[in-house]
């Protein structure tokens, strides 16, 4: 099989998530021991940094990643799910995996695929930690998929246990309480391996104590041991003044992550970069500041309020819970615009109609949904939109969403892409360019021009 061939065959022959849902998850960690036994358990061939949470996973992995990369480390990253293109989950040094070695360890792994049934995540861990052994990496900065407890990931034993926050989300799998989400969370923090809470709440901080007691493991808050004193927006970068606890000196950080909730995980990584310093990584100051002014260069991180045009702003931003939501909505009213223009598509196992309550109601809306058997269709979108007194109208696909905000948008204008993580990966930037190519004054025309080759 050639690359597509092989992506085909995992995409289609093995139960996945992202398309599927719940009946794709499996909790219990046997098919992914039997999987690394079969490989030499490649999992402990190299140091790992294990990352769990509601939000902020995958950034605070993409900047631990570029902050040891900086440092000098080989370092692989794990994530998931992709935006574009399938390897975008397993880098080393910002490089993808090659497409060759995702075809030879699909075709030796067929027999035991076929034998015992894996999900799509479960057989992606497994490659991630094949890879990360074979190219030798000093260590990998592995984000959990779902919950920690029996998520695939946890069968590793980490330098340090990170949970970045606990929020509401997917209550199907992980409890309907915070107590519970926490409990599956919680999960991964292991006996005598330090762990770095990056927020708590009265609801979830005696879930980790106890955990931790029972593992024997130090707990560190991030959000107590700093706090952000300041931080503004200057091109294009998000500017942190951090202040720490028992010291008087202010450091201040530049992210090319702008997102403001960034600030949250900026204390999370620093408290991670202290924990690891104190195991004896050598990570100072300077490569602290240099990794996080360059995460998304050195990873190749995307859709965190992500800037893909100006004139109007059209924003992409992976938000898809009430968590994330909240936090796109504080960003939104912190930007300067004229009117707001918000393309949003979910999937049928979030907590939509939460969601929904908490996007603003002076905004023009176009509904539309990812080109994935989860999407929630958008006439129904609209319809629990327009119950919470959302307006605005249903687009079978992004593309067609993106040309009537296109139609519609002026200058000063800001236009959102959210609500899924699929739905950010499929705005495509030739798409945009084509679109707003021509003057604004000629759209009208060139909106035909390019309907006529939407496919």
């Amino acid at each position: 099989m050639n690359y597509q061939e092989t992506t085909d065959y995992l995409f289609s022959r093995l139960p996945m998530f992202s398309r599927m849902g719940a009946a794709a998850y499996k909790a219990d960690l046997t098919n992914t021991t039997r999987l690394c036994d079969s490989l030499g358990n490649p999992q402990q061939a190299f140091k790992t940094v294990h990352i769990a949470g509601t939000n902020g996973k995958g950034s605070t992995s993409h900047m631990l990643a570029a902050i040891l990369q900086t440092a000098g480390y080989k370092t692989g990253l794990y994530t998931s799910p992709h935006l574009k293109d399938f390897r975008e989950r397993i880098k080393v040094n910002g490089e993808m995996v090659s497409e060759d070695f995702v075809i030879s360890f699909t075709k030796n792994i067929t027999p035991l695929i076929e034998e015992i049934e894996p999900s799509f995540f479960e057989i992606t861990v497994a490659m991630a930690f094949d890879y990360f052994k074979q190219q030798q990496v000093d260590i990998a900065i592995i984000e959990t998929g779902l919950g920690g407890r029996l998520d695939s990931t946890n069968i590793i034993t980490p330098e340090i246990s990170v949970i970045t926050n606990i929020g509401w989300d997917h209550m199907n799998l992980l409890g309907n309480t915070l107590e519970e989400i926490s409990f599956e969370k919680a999960g991964i923090i292991k006996e005598h391996i330090p762990v770095v809470i990056g927020e708590t709440l009265p609801e979830t901080w005696p879930v980790f104590e106890k955990k931790a007691i029972e593992e024997n493991a130090p707990i560190f808050i991030a959000s107590q041991i700093r706090r952000v004193a300041d931080w503004k927006w200057e091109k294009h970068e998000l500017i942190v003044e951090v202040t720490e606890q028992h010291h008087t000196d202010h450091k201040v950080y530049h992210l090319d992550l702008p997102g403001i909730y960034q600030t949250k995980n900026l204390l999370t990584v620093l408290e991670a970069c202290s924990q690891l310093q104190q195991r004896g990584w050598k990570i100072d100051d300077a490569i602290i500041h240099k990794g996080l002014k360059e995460t998304k260069k050195l990873t190749g991180l995307h859709g965190r309020w992500e800037t893909i045009h100006q004139s109007p702003q059209l924003v992409v931003d992976v938000a898809h819970n009430v968590e994330g939501m909240k936090q796109l909505a504080q960003q939104i009213e912190m930007t300067e615009h004229n009117e707001l223009h918000i393309i949003v598509g979910m999937v049928k196992d979030k907590d939509v109609d939460n969601v929904l309550r908490l996007l603003p109601k002076n905004a023009r809306y176009y509904f539309t949904r990812a080109q994935i058997p989860r999407a929630l269709p958008e006439d129904e979108l609209a319809s629990k939109a327009k119950r919470l007194g959302l307006e605005g109208k249903s687009f079978s696909n992004i593309d067609f969403a993106l040309l009537s905000a296109a139609q519609k948008a002026h200058k000063k204008d800001l236009i959102i892409v959210c609500g899924s993580v699929f739905l950010a990966g499929e705005v495509s930037l030739s798409v945009v360019k084509e679109i707003w190519g021509k003057e604004s004054s000629g759209i009208l025309d060139h909106f035909w021009h390019f309907l006529d080759g939407v496919h």
